[in-house]
């Protein structure tokens, strides 16, 4: 198993490329999206009330393997991380997250997230996401973690104040869907936050902290 490498430890500049780290929390593992999670990530990501408010899901199965595929080539690429999240206890992926690179060298990086609605309230995004910004601060080394969340999605921008996010701005008319312009509400996290916040302390904190 992988695992989360220190900060200023030089290794964590490079192994994360050739296999994201397997970490786990009190209700989630989070692991790197393989093929093998297409079938169950079309059925989570697909439905209505998922889709409503992100980028248009993959459409079709193959088209999710596809995705998983690219997805792989962009980590190894150094530009990409892309984590499925898995309840403790189940075998199937039920969500994503999914953090870019912004600026080089992960200065700045931006990061999405969608789970199927069964797993909606449950408290297995929160973890999962707090396991996330231990790799994305820790390993990665970003100073700035940015999210993006329709303005009328309640559900979106809740979980983000949630897990400790800062809501900036406004960013008027900056995302289209099923041919609307809507609102997004920009949030941040620094690193200065993440290290410093209650979340983190609830946590799981990576090897050598």
């Amino acid at each position: 198993m992988s695992r989360v490498l220190p900060p200023g430890n030089p290794e964590s500049l490079t192994e994360w490329r050739h296999g994201l780290p397997e970490l786990t929390g009190s209700m989630a593992v989070v692991r790197e999206v393989q093929i093998a999670d297409a079938a169950s990530l079309f059925a989570m990501l697909t439905t209505e009330e998922v889709a409503r408010f992100i980028s248009s899901p993959p459409a079709t199965i193959d088209d999710f393997k596809r995705f998983i595929l690219a997805m792989h080539r962009k980590r190894a690429e150094g530009r990409f991380a892309c984590f499925a999240i898995q309840p403790i206890g189940l075998d199937d992926a039920v969500g994503v997250i999914q953090v870019r690179e912004v600026e080089p060298d992960f200065g700045t990086a931006e990061w999405g997230f969608a789970i199927g609605s069964p797993f909606w309230g449950t408290g297995i995004f929160p973890d999962a996401a707090a396991l996330v910004m231990e790799f994305v601060f820790g390993t990665l080394g970003v100073h700035r973690l940015e999210a993006r969340a329709a303005a009328v999605n309640p559900r979106g921008n809740r979980a983000l104040r949630k897990i400790g996010a800062t809501c900036e701005g406004n960013l008027r008319r900056s995302f289209r869907k099923n041919g609307q312009a809507l609102d997004q509400n920009l949030w941040a996290i620094l690193d200065s936050d993440w290290f410093q916040s209650e979340h983190r302390a609830r946590g799981n904190r990576p090897y050598g902290s």
